[in-house]
């Protein structure tokens, strides 16, 4: 007796076509942009580099325009991220854009990564110690369970 199998094969490539990095300026999240960027170009997926601006109560600001730091450091990153992908222009060809959102980190991305339809998320490890304790934002994205989440050291 023989046993037959059906298989269904799925059209298309498999592998992420989205791919989410999130970024603050850190050198953690910066080495997290270059690793989702060798990912994406891998699986020619789209490259959504996502800064999430921090909104600070009124009183935690103490009289500091944070909104324009915040700007700054956004227009700083994509700089950044333009200047890195003009160097490696013609070498590796990369997808990508560049996205900022507002809120707290862990929310901005979930945020992003939905709207975004992300298939992966890629962030840096925390270099600030309390969250040793409270829990960092990958950890929390990895508990969350919606997305496969790479944390880059």
């Amino acid at each position: 007796m023989t046993e037959q199998h059906s298989h269904q094969f799925e059209r298309g490539t498999d592998g992420p076509k989205v791919i989410v990095a999130g970024v603050d300026g850190s050198d953690s999240s910066l080495r997290a942009a270059a690793y989702a960027a060798g990912l994406a170009r891998r699986q020619h997926a789209l490259l959504a580099v996502v800064y999430v601006q921090p909104v600070l109560a009124a009183g935690a600001a103490l009289g500091a325009p944070v909104a324009g730091t915040t700007d700054e450091i956004a227009e700083d990153l994509v700089a950044q991220i333009r200047d890195a992908a003009e160097r490696l222009k013609g070498i590796f060809e990369v997808r990508w854009e560049f996205q900022t959102f507002r809120g707290d980190p862990y929310n901005g991305l979930v945020k992003a990564a939905d709207e975004l339809k992300a298939d992966a998320v890629v962030v840096g490890a925390s270099e600030q110690a309390g969250h040793r304790i409270v829990g960092s934002v990958a950890v929390r994205l990895v508990k969350a369970g919606r997305w496969p989440v790479t944390v880059v050291p």
